[in-house]
């Protein structure tokens, strides 16, 4: 099934028919030139899952924490033009400057997971928690629940987090915003990707009974009041379609085949594939996991083809595959296109601004308030099983 729109976006319009008969070229002169007369006015931000076709016109390569760090770092920029997918630029746009403007290339560069939560369905689920709750504090202040939200969120889940006392994590600092939680709050609400809380809250200590699964279609999310009172992490049912691919199978294949390997896995993986694991983290964390490795050494990596086979190009030194022989890239990250690229550039150099991404005022400000907690944190790079 393909990825839905972003649910909060415009739909994508037709590109000029300039750019979608000219030769790649025709657009990489384009893109060049147009940087070049456009200078510092402009950054590029280029996630690391882009295919390395976009990711050579990035000024700053990087996971989603990096790219908010580097976005709220170009206050001089005028422009700047994230080539990643919508929740990202969002984020971009919460963090940076009110004058700048943020550009997301192609509008239907969505996340299916970020869409597996929405707005309404986590008001919902809070009001239930808040009938059950209240809103007191225990005797060591804290709140009866903290809600938490993976980046791979809308900027309106990320505004709730801010309104409630909560905060945004990325896969680079889960564990350093779930400590900061865990003082806050006497248990989470952890959205949308059940699987980075889990395997999150499993290597602080927190026991799998401890983490029950809310389904927003059912009263209590299916779960019984007893169950929800034992709980310390509260997890929405969301997942990535890509991660969700890998089994333990595929590492054992790796492992019969390289005895010697070192399997090494995204945490938005399933619980049983990161315990089967030698380590998981960030996708930060993987390249430097690689960059640090002696030659010769054999990595099987659990995340997304572009990224591993970018990987396995820089550093041909080492033997890395990835551990789904056939696993498809990110469908939506992939809609950004150098055409798009171009698209937006040139409106630029023309003095026109195309797919601007603005987060409202009402929004933002909130948002800003759990993502700016997100930026003070430290990111634990440590994390591995």
């Amino acid at each position: 099934m393909a990825d839905r729109l972003p649910t909060a976006a415009p739909r994508q319009e037709l590109l000029p028919e300039e750019y979608r008969t000219a030769s790649d070229e025709e657009i990489h002169a384009r893109i060049l030139a147009a940087k070049a007369t456009l200078g510092d006015r402009v950054v590029t931000l280029g996630h690391f899952y882009q295919r390395n076709e976009v990711v050579q016109y990035a000024d700053f390569i990087g996971d989603s924490f990096q790219l908010a760090n580097a976005a709220k770092a170009k206050p001089e920029a005028e422009a700047i033009v994230f080539c990643g997918v919508h929740f990202m630029a969002e984020t971009a746009d919460i963090v940076s400057s009110p004058d700048q403007v943020v550009i997301l290339p192609n509008l239907a560069a969505g996340c299916s997971m970020a869409d597996m939560a929405d707005s309404d369905s986590v008001e919902e689920c809070w009001e239930q928690l808040t009938e059950l709750y209240g809103t007191e504090p225990d005797a060591d202040g804290r709140v009866p629940v903290i809600p938490v939200t993976y980046m791979n969120s809308s900027a309106d889940l990320k505004a709730f987090c801010g309104r409630n006392g909560g905060i945004v994590c990325t896969s680079s600092n889960a564990e350093t915003v779930l400590k900061w939680a865990f003082e806050r709050g006497q248990r989470v609400l952890f959205f949308p990707d059940q699987h980075l809380g889990r395997n999150t809250a499993k290597a602080m200590g927190v026991p799998t009974e401890e983490m029950p699964l809310w389904n927003s279609r059912r009263p209590l999310g299916g779960q019984t009041p007893e169950t929800l009172d034992a709980a310390k992490v509260i997890l929405w049912n969301g997942f990535c379609s890509v991660h969700k691919r890998f089994t333990v199978a595929q590492i054992e294949k790796a492992r019969a085949e390289y005895p010697e390997v070192r399997v090494i896995v995204h945490p938005e993986c399933p619980m049983a594939i990161v315990d089967a694991a030698d380590e998981y983290g960030s996708t930060d964390y993987i390249t430097k996991a690689i960059a640090a490795a002696p030659a010769g050494s054999v990595f099987a990596i659990g995340t997304e083809i572009n990224l591993v086979q970018r990987l396995a190009a820089e550093y041909p030194q080492h033997t890395i595959f990835c551990l789904d022989p056939v696993v498809c890239p990110c469908s939506t990250m992939y809609r950004i296109h150098p055409s798009y690229i171009a698209w937006v550039l040139e409106g630029l150099v023309a003095g026109e601004v195309r797919n601007q991404i603005s987060v409202p005022a009402h929004v933002a400000e909130p948002a800003r308030v759990a993502v700016e907690r997100m930026l003070a944190a430290r990111p634990d790079t440590t994390m591995a099983s």
